[in-house]
């Protein structure tokens, strides 16, 4: 039997996180209704705003979300601040992180 390197156990946890939020989402849908409920109100019908907030995982700073996403960047710091003002951020610093976890397809048929 062989070890386990590092980066094989991170991706096992990852893909486990992963399944795990699969099967919780209709618990996490209901806790989070106002919020997700507000999420696409402020998104309307923007594509670039729905893939901006995707990349919102507090991972990515503000400039590379501009880049991914086709967001200018007046626009996305006036995104970002709408999305603060609305509790709707747990991290306003330079790398944004929404407070509520929201699907892949969340925005689809939007």
């Amino acid at each position: 039997m062989s070890e386990l390197t590092s980066s094989e156990v991170s991706a096992a946890i990852l893909e486990m996180r992963d399944l795990l939020r699969l099967i919780a989402e209709p618990a996490i849908a209901q806790r989070d209704q106002r919020q997700r409920e507000n999420l696409k109100v402020i998104v309307g019908k923007s594509q670039p705003k729905a893939k901006a907030a995707q990349l919102m995982d507090g991972t990515k700073s503000q400039t590379e979300i501009h880049k991914l996403s086709g967001m200018q960047k007046s626009n996305l710091s006036l995104f970002v601040k709408q999305l603060s003002e609305a509790g709707l951020l747990s991290s306003t610093s330079q790398a944004p992180k929404l407070a509520l976890l929201i699907p892949p397809n969340f925005f689809e048929g939007e």
